[in-house]
């Protein structure tokens, strides 16, 4: 009875408020193991759960260090070339991936994160060949030549390098990867929980609170604070009514 009333109360708010959509930054390995457990574990059944509230920045450089030689720019990665390689295919990815005519109800942010997804879950694979066209087919992406093409050029050092100036900007270098940042802004606490429960992080920064939070822990509490304000929304609305 309670949970039924809280999500009543919870409809009701959005009704009254609008949903929120706060913005998270994920900085990232596209080889890291904690990297990859965090996307495929709690990243993306979450973001996938919250997509009207979620606004996905994927931020693909973690502890990598980059160095320019006049045009060129050389980059040393956590876990060797191998994954600086592979940070290129995901900063390509998330530049080049595109909504297909075929799939209409699907974004591009939706097929992105289904592509970074299948990436980090099969990379861990260490089969050879990093996972591009795998996955691209997997997940039906048509760009997947443009994506490679992108990887194996000075575009994909110019879009990682533009991933690092932006994980430079909130840490040089990161504490630990990934690195999760509610609104471009670490906050020690928020990242031990998100890496717990990314879930839970996420229902922590958002006000009102989606119906779908009810499942974590003080979402009763968050969603009966805003009592006094539902019903002052109601008593004016009775008003004009009558």
């Amino acid at each position: 009875m309670l949970r039924q009333s809280l999500a009543l109360l919870s409809i009701f708010t959005v009704a009254c408020y609008g949903q929120t959509k706060v913005p998270v930054y994920v900085y990232y390995e596209s080889l890291c193991p904690d990297s990859a457990k965090f996307v495929n574990e709690q990243l993306y059944p979450v973001a996938k759960a919250f997509k009207a509230n979620l606004e996905l920045h994927l931020v693909p450089f973690g502890k990598s260090s980059y160095e320019t030689q006049g045009s060129d720019v050389i980059f040393k990665c956590h876990h060797g070339e191998n994954e600086c390689y592979g940070n290129k295919v995901h900063a390509c990815a998330i530049q080049h991936i595109q909504g297909n005519s075929f799939q209409p109800n699907i974004s591009r942010e939706d097929l992105t994160l289904e592509y970074v997804n299948c990436l980090m879950a099969r990379a861990q694979l260490k089969d050879g060949q990093f996972p591009t066209k795998i996955c691209a087919d997997e997940v039906k992406i048509e760009q997947w030549q443009t994506i490679q093409e992108c990887a194996n050029s000075t575009e994909g050092s110019t879009l990682l390098k533009q991933h690092g100036d932006a994980t430079y900007k909130l840490q040089k270098p990161l504490a630990s990867v990934p690195t999760i940042a509610f609104k471009q802004t670490y906050d020690g606490e928020l990242q031990k929980l998100s890496l717990n429960s990314f879930r839970q992080a996420l229902c922590k920064n958002l006000s009102p609170q989606p119906i779908q939070c009810l499942d974590s822990p003080g979402s009763a509490s968050a969603i009966s604070s805003s009592i006094g304000a539902i019903v002052s929304v109601v008593a004016v609305l009775a008003a004009l009514m009558f």
